[in-house]
């Protein structure tokens, strides 16, 4: 996992074709204008999510993680918690869903690192990083995300 200021997104993430793609969308776009749902960059192979939420606070955040594809959670407004820990130590809830590439699981809560994010921050996960999105930071708080999914 990488979190990072986007201003230093270049300097820090290993950039590929397709990662470019994605931290130009980001560069570029005026999300405040764009409803929720998808946004398609590069056909299936880049494309955003839009997402407007309200965080919440729990004891037991329910985790996630992805074979296909890489996340960047991109805060355009609002803060929150992303839980962390190594995809391999979550113990699933369910089975892979492949056409949807998302697999749902729990973390013991001694092992999860909590990692704030909060505008204009950005976190790029990748499929052996295990994640609880939506989380509270002391309050809840708005929050307008963007998820760029990255085909690997």
């Amino acid at each position: 996992m990488v979190v990072t200021d986007i201003e230093h997104f270049e300097e820090q993430v290993s950039m590929t074709a397709m990662l470019k793609k994605a931290f130009d969308f980001v560069q570029t776009t005026k999300f405040d204008k764009l409803p929720d749902g998808n946004i398609e960059i590069d056909s299936n192979k880049v494309f955003a999510i839009v997402q407007r939420y309200e965080t919440v606070a729990t004891d037991t955040p329910r985790f996630e993680c992805h074979q296909k594809y890489i996340d960047l959670q991109y805060i355009a407004s609002g803060e929150e918690i992303i839980g962390w820990a190594p995809a391999n130590i979550m113990q699933a809830t369910g089975s892979y869903d492949a056409e949807k590439d998302i697999c749902f699981g729990i973390v013991p809560k001694e092992k999860i690192t909590d990692v704030y994010l909060q505008a204009g921050q950005v976190a790029v996960l990748y499929p052996n990083d295990a994640h609880a999105p939506r989380l509270s930071s002391k309050t809840k708080s708005h929050v307008l995300k963007i998820v760029i999914k990255v085909a690997i």
